[in-house]
């Protein structure tokens, strides 16, 4: 893809997703900045890439997201893609195993970084984009659209995480393009909230190691995916030249999920 000198700066890149985003983006040529939390994360991005910006903040709160989108033009003087990627899960609690007295917070840590995060992130990079008339891209879910991937909360901030998109794909048109991916399970280490750490899931905890066999047998095309497989479509979301007729597009790289229908893991339709 055509990305070669572009300026992308993407939120979580210090592991999972994020971090093969930033691998495959800087390999293509793009140069990039980082917005993540873990110190920890961000100093190994440091090392492995000295030549890309990385800035140590959360991005739930407006003034890391702003002081990333600063610290991006002066190293670079533009912005052209924003990609909103940070999240977290919910273990897929279900709403009979959410504490009463716990469930504000969790849905304050879940939403905060699923939606909030994206809304902020949003209106720091808007002028940078406005001049460069570059794009958005969220990082969405399998359960953006779909039962079963999460529990009520993490379902929820992925359902309202398109509404979002769609409302600013309105909104900035022409002169910025937004638009999503929606990956479905992954080998990485996405978290839960601090509130949900000690809640009983219906499933255990993120340990998609253990769960290959499982995660492969519920996509249609029977294997197991690896952040890598879901960085192409990010790519062409943020070429000008090949996804020029995207706006509130959202690409479902879901494995299959959304042709399953009732149909058990083995792929045989009930009599």
């Amino acid at each position: 893809m055509d990305i070669r000198g572009e300026v992308v700066l993407i939120t979580g890149g210090g592991s999972g997703l994020g971090r093969a985003i930033v691998e495959r983006f800087h390999a293509e040529g793009a140069r990039i900045a980082v917005l993540e939390k873990s110190p920890s994360k961000a100093g190994a991005l440091r090392e492995s890439h000295p030549d890309i910006v990385v800035v140590e903040g959360d991005c739930s709160r407006l003034d890391p997201n702003q002081r990333a989108v600063d610290e991006t033009l002066a190293r670079y003087g533009r912005l052209d893609v924003f990609i909103g990627n940070a999240g977290v899960w919910d273990n897929r609690t279900g709403l009979l195993q959410l504490e009463p007295e716990r469930i504000g917070q969790a849905f304050d840590e879940v939403f905060s970084v699923n939606v909030r995060s994206l809304v902020l992130g949003a209106r720091a990079a808007a002028q940078a984009l406005l001049q460069s008339r570059g794009s958005m891209i969220f990082t969405l879910s399998n359960a953006s659209f779909h039962t079963g991937g999460g529990g009520p909360l993490y379902t929820a901030s992925k359902h309202a995480a398109v509404g979002l998109l769609r409302q600013l794909a309105y909104e900035l048109a022409p002169a910025i393009r937004v638009n999503g991916v929606a990956p479905t399970a992954m080998a990485s280490d996405l978290r839960s909230p601090d509130s949900l750490s000690r809640q009983p899931a219906r499933d255990r905890p993120v340990d998609p190691a253990s769960r290959e066999a499982e995660i492969a047998a519920m996509l249609p095309l029977n294997f197991y995916p690896v952040a890598e497989d879901y960085v192409g479509a990010y790519l062409y979301l943020a070429s000008r030249t090949a996804a020029r007729v995207c706006t509130g597009s959202i690409i479902a790289c879901d494995g299959g999920i959304d042709i399953r229908g009732i149909r058990p893991a083995s792929g045989v339709a009930p009599a």
